[in-house]
């Protein structure tokens, strides 16, 4: 990996250089199928044959082309030919002497990625059928076609694609085929990272977006979706058309901006590392978008705020797009927040801001507290940083601190500075300052102080309400503390709503706890006082941050915490609910309440709880809180005690009901006694049944991994489970279930396979190192502790970077929560300063998970006593 980085500061000297006029890329990509290029253990290949003209501001100066192939057949510039083993590393492709105007060709053969990374070839074991695709954020479109890898230096590109007979291809422009060659129309000045190529007997679906602007101008969108075919009786276009159109109106009405892309296809692909990709005209998904099985309504609104994710990055990230990785939140935090805020206003998912607060801002809140947190703005030094990047910070924590802008500047003042910025800077590069100097324009507000606050310093303050009661019982006084860790001490400015809650029937009685009181105040510094709220009843409940307008973590006065013990199931609002269970969960995490007391909350509560998406976390939540912050003592227990209530709560829920499939799915993952794996096996071969309960056939395979954990389902059974469900997706849950079964023998295979091997794919390697590390199994794994120290460093230099990041994070001993495990951490970083700095980020993240656990099973203990 170290080979193929790139500086910020050899990016800033290659823009200083050089400006792009087009590229020309032709690919080959009949290799894909038969046996060509799979002989002797070398990679299979295709050739890539790339064109790109280009000027250089200091004529016979030199710069360098970027490009990762297995081999390079010729280089040719400005007509001259160049030997490819003198000027071709490997990663770069050295240019001597630049005239002002160039023309440099490239053929090479690139590899197909089994990675994830680059131009990815699946085989589906279903029918045998290849299907490819590309994926190159931040800068992976080198391993398929030379270029000049950085986001500043955008050009047009015009693709061509020779594909086998049969197949049909896409790219971000319209196509067409002719004599067995697909031709891409040119597309608008973009970056490489965001250009795009699917191909394969793809199923394919189309529809038409119209719309009709106020000036009688006249915009048709083409629309297609598309997967492979093995899926295609579970593709539910209708519903991602829908969405589609619903944001496209969303968008058009609020950006004064037409989609600039002419069209609009979506492609739901497998194996896919990440959620979603935003190429233009070319939306890439993660092809668990498509539900074999049933699914909640939780499911639907996560795919939803996913495709709208990706269309807000139409215009924040592909029209407009940093110069930088510093500046990734001015595609990322927008689109995060728009996503959110185009479904709840748009779409039916009308409730969006509940699972923002509850679930979005939960990611957001671990990743300001890693000692690798940054300011959204972060200091991206060079490749590795910019993979890592995106993280909770640069998403979740800069989509509330926008969600906090709107509330600052105004919501239209916050929409007319988006239209200015995207006409201003149509198809160019911008940095902080251009998005502010609009801000300021449109709100007439200073924004330097704002941005220094929010987007240039990092961590998270919290926020505590101080009530005083007078001799009426009314209040005399409520303040609000702010507080800030020592490592990040900065107090901002925070626009906030301070709710009252008391029981709608009186002081003591049974009803539900709802708001009677409410001010919005901006807090600012240690402490503010709220003189709106004076004189007001004797509240039950203050819920500082009500209606989630800024980023902090909440916490309560000791009476707030009290009722939220004795009553929180009794919170009318499903907002206010989801805004304390997460409270709960940070003052979990921060230990300050027991990992058994949060645990109880959940027992007796969450079967009240409506939000589907919000009981989807507590059951996550409870899950970690039982594997990493329970005193050990306690976890045999606390585990009994979430598997009686979750069969408690399966066998009242309505039959049917998405509920119920919820608690299935958890009563799964957490049942370890002989009894609750009857019940699992009883509903498997259906002697024990639940009314309403459909066993399809992914639930069958989440009570099969629970099974094999504990050693009741066996190599066999799980051959015969396949060959009931021989998909990719069904090997992908077999792998799992394999690498899941308690044995000394599995986990040494299963180590193997992902350590010392590259035969699996970035998909059976995430499957593999899920399986691997159990909860139940601590002690089988035990031996893995010192191994992981001896291989990491190893595995970053050889692997690629996603494979790294995989086995980096998933293979840590965190199941190892021991004092002994946190000093060879600390003696791994010691001794390994030099260590690549991604690699050092990864381990130091682990770590303060490691020891926060500690933290959390000590304050657990302490309850006990």
């Amino acid at each position: 990996m170290p080979g193929e980085n790139l500086s910020r500061d050899e990016a800033q000297e290659r823009a200083a250089l050089l400006s792009v006029d087009g590229y020309e890329v032709s690919l080959d990509l009949r290799s894909a199928v038969g046996d060509s290029g799979d002989f002797g253990g070398e990679p299979r290949t295709f050739r890539s044959v790339t064109t790109i003209r280009f000027r250089c501001a200091d004529p016979g100066a030199g710069s360098f082309a970027d490009l990762i192939a297995p081999s390079v057949t010729a280089v040719s510039l400005n007509g001259k030919d160049l030997d490819p083993s003198e000027v071709f590393d490997g990663s770069r492709i050295a240019l001597d002497d630049l005239a002002a105007e160039n023309e440099l060709v490239v053929d090479a053969q690139c590899a197909y990625s089994r990675t994830g990374e680059g131009m990815h070839r699946f085989v589906d074991p279903e029918d045998g059928e290849v299907y490819l695709y590309t994926q190159y954020e931040p800068a992976d479109s080198r391993r398929v076609f030379a270029n000049f890898e950085q986001p500043d230096l955008k050009a047009p590109f015009r693709f061509e694609v020779r594909a086998p007979e049969g197949w049909v291809v896409w790219s971000n422009g319209v196509g067409e085929q002719t004599d067995g060659v697909w031709r891409f129309a040119e597309t608008k000045p973009i970056s490489t990272y965001i250009t795009a190529v699917v191909a394969g007997p793809y199923h394919y679906v189309t529809d038409t977006y119209e719309r009709v602007f106020e000036d009688g101008t006249r915009l048709e969108i083409p629309l297609g979706a598309m997967c492979r075919k093995g899926l295609a009786p579970y593709f539910d276009s209708d519903d991602v058309f829908l969405i589609t159109k619903q944001g496209l109106d969303f968008f058009h009405d609020h950006f004064d901006y037409p989609y600039p892309f002419g069209k609009y296809d979506q492609a739901f692909v497998p194996e896919y590392n990440l959620g979603a990709m935003e190429n233009p005209g070319l939306v890439t998904f993660r092809e668990e978008f498509i539900f074999r099985g049933k699914v909640t309504r939780a499911s639907y609104e996560r795919r939803a705020n996913v495709v709208l994710h990706e269309m807000a990055h139409m215009w924040f990230g592909d029209l407009v797009t940093m110069v930088w990785w510093d500046d990734l939140w001015l595609k990322e935090s927008f689109a995060d927040f728009m996503g959110s805020f185009s479904m709840v206003e748009a779409t039916r998912f009308t409730n969006g801001w509940v699972t923002f607060a509850n679930n979005r801002k939960s990611w957001a809140y671990r990743a300001d507290q890693l000692p690798s947190t940054h300011p959204v703005t972060a200091d991206i030094r060079d490749l590795e940083d910019a993979k890592l990047n995106f993280d909770g910070i640069t998403y979740a924590k800069g989509a509330s601190v926008l969600k906090q802008l709107v509330a600052y500047v105004g919501r239209e003042a916050f929409l007319e500075g988006a239209r200015r910025y995207f006409k201003r800077n149509a198809y160019g590069n911008t940095r902080l300052g251009d998005l502010l100097s609009v801000l300021e324009e449109t709100s007439g507000r200073d924004m330097t102080s704002w941005s220094r606050a929010w987007l240039q310093t990092a961590g998270v303050n919290s926020l505590t309400p101080q009530v005083l009661l007078d001799s009426d019982g009314r209040i005399d006084e409520l303040a609000v503390v702010q507080e800030a860790a020592e490592s990040h001490p900065e107090l901002r400015p925070h626009r906030v709503a301070i709710g009252l809650y008391r029981r709608v029937n009186g002081e003591g009685g049974s009803g539900a706890l709802e708001r009677y009181a409410r001010a919005e105040v901006d807090v600012d510094g240690p402490r503010t006082v709220v003189g709106e709220l004076a004189g007001a009843e004797a509240p039950e409940l203050v819920l500082v941050n009500d209606d989630d307008l800024t980023y902090c973590k909440i916490r309560f006065d000791a009476g707030s915490l009290d009722t939220l013990r004795a009553g929180l199931g009794d919170i009318s609002d499903p907002l206010a609910r989801a805004l304390c269970w997460s409270a709960l969960w940070n003052l979990t995490r921060d230990a300050l309440l027991p990992a058994r007391d949060f645990v109880d909350l959940v027992l007796r509560f969450a079967g009240r709880e409506s939000d589907i998406g919000v009981l989807q976390m507590l059951h996550a939540w409870a899950n970690s809180a039982l594997t990493h912050y329970a005193a050990p003592e306690w976890r045999e227990t606390g585990g009994r005690l979430l598997a009686e209530g979750a069969l408690r709560e399966l066998r009242a829920a309505e039959a049917g009901s998405q509920h119920q499939l919820t608690w299935a799915r958890f009563f799964a993952s957490v049942a370890s006694g002989e009894a609750d794996l009857a019940v699992l096996q009883g509903l498997l071969v259906g002697t024990e049944t639940v009314d309403g309960l459909d066993i399809d056939q992914e639930l069958r395979w989440a009570f099969l991994e629970t099974l094999a954990t504990h050693g009741v389902a066996d190599e066999g059974v799980l051959a015969a489970e396949l060959a009931r469900d021989d998909t990719a997706s069904g090997k992908r849950h077999q792998v799992r279930c394999l690498a899941a079964r308690p044995s000394a023998a599995v986990k040494a295979q299963a180590w193997a396979s992902v350590v010392e091997s590259e035969v699996l794919s970035n998909a059976l390697v995430e499957a593999t190192i899920t399986g691997f590390a159990r909860p139940s199994q601590r002690e089988l794994v035990a031996p893995y502790a010192t191994r992981y120290f001896e291989v990491i460093e190893r595995v970053w230099a050889e692997r690629s970077i996603q494979i790294g990041m995989d086995v980096v994070r998933g293979l840590f001993p965190s199941l190892q929560d021991s004092q002994g495990t946190l000093d060879a951490t600390d003696a791994w970083l010691a001794a390994h300063e030099g260590a690549a700095p991604a690699l050092r980020r990864l381990v130091l993240e682990a770590r303060d998970d490691l020891a926060r656990g500690l933290r959390g099973q000590a304050c657990d203990a302490g309850a006990a006593g």
